[in-house]
């Protein structure tokens, strides 16, 4: 689960929490903020303790994941460094549901992708209200259809063999009697 610039050793964890480019895009303003903060501080204290801003749960993930310290401005660097090539290199899934998928499934899909596809592949979520089921899934160059729609579309012949059998059958003597007598 560790992304790798090419050309360094260092690699990066990302938590399951990261799913879109935009998390990462934030994770990146915010350790940039971070810095800032922090060189300032330093600047303002010289030879003081630093007070550590308050950092987002994810960025704090992160940090306790890579084993970094946020105080430290060799690793605030390589981390900004590793999300800024994740952020750019990062395989991106554009999948599809007809609701908002809950947390719990976001988490679920993020492990079974990273573990499954990359380390580090990413996912924008968008709506279809129209494929009443399933989800559909579109890459750089592959789009997948998983949905109910589609399986209804590939069964449509099936489903027309069956209604042309039915209408072939004979019709039961009683039913036809029963249904030429005026009701009164």
């Amino acid at each position: 689960m560790a992304a790798e610039i090419p050309g360094q050793a260092t690699s990066l964890q990302l938590p399951m929490s990261v799913i879109t480019n935009s998390d990462v895009g934030r994770l990146v303003r915010e350790l940039e903020t971070v810095d800032n903060l922090l060189n300032q501080s330093a600047i303002q204290q010289a030879g003081g303790q630093l007070q550590l801003p308050a950092l987002s749960r994810i960025l704090s993930e992160i940090v306790a994941s890579n084993k970094l310290n946020i105080v430290n401005p060799e690793d605030r660097q390589k981390l900004a460094k590793l999300l800024k090539s994740v952020h750019d290199t990062a395989p991106v899934l554009h999948m599809s549901f007809s609701v908002d998928p809950s947390p719990l499934f976001l988490q679920r899909l993020m492990t079974w992708l990273r573990l499954q596809i990359h380390p580090h592949v990413l996912v924008q979520i968008g709506l279809l209200l129209n494929i009443g089921a399933g989800c559909t899934v579109r890459t750089t160059n592959k789009y997948f259809d998983f949905s109910l729609r589609q399986r209804f579309a590939d069964a449509q012949p099936l489903l027309i063999t069956k209604l042309r059998a039915y209408e072939d059958e004979p019709v039961a003597t009683d039913a036809v009697v029963a249904s030429q007598e005026p009701v009164t």
